[in-house]
């Protein structure tokens, strides 16, 4: 068998979290504080804020920017739905632009999307690849628009020297056990601005800055002192994950990119690409198609990942609320997209398989 994704824990993770429980420090502690410090540093930002996970730093991200009832947020159709529900959290309403070939929403297509409703654009970095983001805060600056990058799968991309994440106003990541780099699950805020700062700190702890004091509705959306102790050892193997990652990219793009059947990773030239997952479309065919590699797959006992299998404006909870939408990019790549093992532990020998394999099947 060989897995869609491998969860990279040594002896340095067990010891960490050892230290932690010995402590008797398990809650918000020195060992976040610190994690907080260096993902600031390792970003280039001037402050994170550790939270219980990717979907709440979307969450608060919003809270922080004032966003709520009667507001727009313009996003992807084509993500995890949390990218989505966050804004539906908050009270206001996602407005969808379709997607490139690359999976990214359309920066060129957000302009038509904005109203006098619009407070805010929420792109989200796919498989570790960057959207288009000079095209996004041209229009978000002559709109007077706030930009939350949803990082979640993006640990370390680079677009234009700067990193994903770091380029918007507020970035948003996740520490989900199959990311780049992970805390079993936990999340990260990351700003230049310090009064979202503040309000974060605040929002994740019952909106008080003293225990037992509290200023506004908060709620309880912390990281343990445990996850980040994971975090700190995590973020320092983090580069080197990631030049494997790119490494097996490559050999991947070497190996496939001669087949008519498939389209391998668009990647532009200023994107520092990190490969959460590596991506392919099968092209829709009568007889030899996605349906037939995966089943092969199953039979062969090699791992695999639909992202996404229906596009989140088909999703039900989205039809119930009234949404609807013409997409026809993010509902042809739904069916089109398959992701193969990229992680750190597969080795060359296996690609090679795999991609023997899939030459065969088609």
């Amino acid at each position: 068998m060989i897995p869609i994704t491998h969860v990279s824990f040594t002896h340095e993770e067990e010891q960490a979290v050892v230290k932690v429980l010995r402590s008797g420090q398990l809650a918000q502690g020195e060992t976040v504080a610190a994690f907080e410090k260096q993902f600031a540093s390792y970003m280039g930002s001037g402050y994170a804020v550790a939270v219980a996970n990717g979907t709440v730093a979307l969450h608060i991200a919003l809270l922080a920017l004032g966003i709520g009832p009667g507001d727009e947020v313009i996003t992807t159709p084509y993500s995890f739905i949390a990218s989505t529900n966050a804004i539906l959290y908050v009270g206001a309403t996602p407005v969808f632009v379709d997607i490139g070939k690359d999976f990214h929403i359309d920066a060129g297509k957000i302009e038509e999307k904005i109203t006098k409703r619009t407070k805010a654009i929420l792109p989200v970095h796919l498989f570790g690849n960057v959207c288009d983001m000079d095209i996004i805060r041209d229009v978000a600056r002559r709109h007077d628009l706030k930009i939350i990058e949803d990082a979640c799968q993006a640990h370390g991309a680079i677009y234009k020297s700067k990193k994903a994440g770091s380029i918007g106003d507020i970035g948003c990541f996740s520490f989900y056990a199959t990311k780049n780099m992970t805390t079993g699950e936990g999340g990260m805020i990351v700003t230049d601005d310090k009064d979202i700062n503040d309000y974060a700190k605040m929002a994740r702890s019952h909106g008080g800055r003293v225990r037992y004091y509290h200023d506004f509705l908060g709620y309880n959306m912390r990281m343990t002192e445990m996850q980040a102790a994971l975090g700190l050892v995590q973020l320092a193997k983090l580069d080197r994950f990631n030049k494997i990652r790119r490494e097996h990219a490559a050999y991947y793009n070497e190996l496939l990119s001669d087949m008519p059947q498939l389209v391998t990773p668009v990647v532009a030239g200023c994107v520092q690409h990190v490969y959460h997952q590596y991506t392919i479309r099968v092209r829709e065919q009568k007889e030899k198609n996605r349906q037939t590699l995966i089943h092969a797959f199953d039979g062969a006992g090699i791992g695999y990942g639909i992202y996404y299998p229906v596009p989140i404006h088909q999703q039900k909870e989205l039809l119930v609320r009234g949404f609807r939408g013409n997409f026809p990019i993010a509902e042809q790549l739904s069916r089109e997209a398959l992701s193969l093992p990229v992680h750190p532990k597969i080795t060359k020998k296996q690609i090679h398989f795999i991609a023997e394999f899939i030459e065969k099947a088609l």
